[in-house]
Formats: structure tokens, C-alpha cells, sequence
């Protein structure tokens, strides 16, 4: 849910500070990376070759 669809200025408060946690937390691995993490489809492809090696389309054959 995004925050402008959060029914509560409390939900809204909450995803406001999920969304900040997740940032500082991609830009702490980041930073210990050293490069920028995969965005979108990219991330996608990479976070299922990292789990066993196949892509994403691989796997749904």
C-alpha cells in the first residue's frame, strides 16, 4: 500500500517510516558494495541467478 492510500494519518506515518528504513538500509549495502544495487527488472534477474544460478525465464520452462 502506498502512503497517500493509507485509510489513517497513522498508516501513513508508518509507511513513510517502512519506506525511510528501506532506503537507509539500501544505501547502507550500497555503500558496503560499493556500487549501486540492481533496480527493477534487473534485480529481479539478479536476485534469482543468485538463488540457484538459473534466470528468472529459466526457471518457468
Amino acid at each position: 500500500m502506498g502512503i497517500d492510500q493509507a485509510p489513517t494519518e497513522e498508516g501513513r506515518e508508518s509507511a513513510r517510516g517502512l519506506r525511510d528504513a528501506a532506503q537507509r538500509e539500501e544505501n547502507k549495502v550500497e555503500a558496503e558494495k560499493g556500487s549501486e544495487l540492481a533496480k527493477g527488472a534487473d534485480r529481479v534477474e539478479e536476485r534469482s541467478k543468485s538463488s540457484d544460478g538459473k534466470s528468472a525465464g529459466d526457471k518457468q520452462i
